[in-house]
């Protein structure tokens, strides 16, 4: 079922059939609950893989995930690997069709035993979630595009942080071409909390991008704040700006808190929901 255009996957079940339960925290009617663990074995990297339909990066963090829910009405939304992974271009179309790519698959021949995968599929191999905001629980009231902007000054103030985490989702050194990663960090404050889900890829001599969804919670009003910015830029001009400006170019462009900061923006859009008390 999907909601809003994105995979629901039914009513959070955030109590995994793993070796550690979730960190939960509860503030103002919201359920906050992360978890962490190791990367996916043999057996369930293969049933992924056939669940989605392309090969999975190297390394997979199938059980991580982050969710948000608000009890009394229903509302939540969850980020984890499955979700992102099934948000990658399958038909191919918007691959980077670039030499490396024969690399990449090169690299991927023989990992697995794929079974239903009897051919190499053309997809996305840098594994860019093509829309990724997060999966919206069946029971949420929807987001409705919105000018409502996340409101910074109150984030940059010392309030005091009751919870914290940072959870991966998936990474790939794209046949050590570069790098693919997905995480995301949530805080959460008295008054209020902030995730940010933070997709970054840097192909050597090719591209650089980022993909953010930020989803900011204000518990007093219960207004919900989702913003989602995609940045990308030719790889050798933003190391030819760098170059001119300072001498660590190559560690900044690895970097992607800084990359954040420098690319330029090519897609934004706000969207907001007020929960019912």
């Amino acid at each position: 079922m999907a909601v809003n255009g994105h995979r629901s996957p039914g009513a959070f079940n955030t109590t995994m059939p793993s070796e550690a339960s979730p960190r939960t925290y509860n503030v103002s009617g919201f359920q906050i609950a992360t978890q962490k663990l190791p990367i996916l074995k043999a057996g369930p990297i293969d049933d992924m893989t056939n669940k989605i339909g392309i090969q999975i990066p190297e390394m997979i963090f199938g059980d991580n995930f982050v969710a948000i829910q608000h009890v009394p009405s229903g509302w939540g939304i969850k980020f984890d690997a499955f979700g992102a992974l099934d948000n990658v271009d399958k038909s191919g179309e918007k691959r980077l069709k670039v030499a490396y790519s024969q690399e990449w698959h090169a690299s991927r021949e023989g990992a697995h035993d794929f079974q239903e995968l009897e051919e190499v599929k053309p997809f996305d191999w840098s594994y860019t979630p093509q829309d990724y905001r997060g999966e919206l629980a069946p029971t949420s009231p929807p987001f409705k595009e919105s000018a409502a902007e996340i409101p910074l000054e109150l984030l940059k103030r010392a309030d005091p942080i009751l919870f914290f985490d940072d959870v991966i989702l998936y990474e790939d050194e794209l046949a050590d071409n570069g790098i693919a990663m997905l995480s995301v960090k949530i805080r959460v404050m008295p008054a209020r909390l902030l995730l940010l889900s933070r997709f970054f890829m840097r192909l050597d001599n090719v591209l650089l991008r980022v993909k953010d969804t930020r989803v900011y919670v204000e518990f007093d009003t219960r207004q919900v704040i989702r913003e989602y910015v995609e940045k990308e830029k030719d790889y050798n001009a933003v190391k030819e700006q760098l170059a001119s400006m300072r001498d660590d170019a190559s560690a900044v462009m690895r970097d992607p808190a800084q990359m954040a900061e420098i690319l330029p923006v090519v897609k934004r859009q706000l969207e907001e929901v007020t929960l019912p008390g």
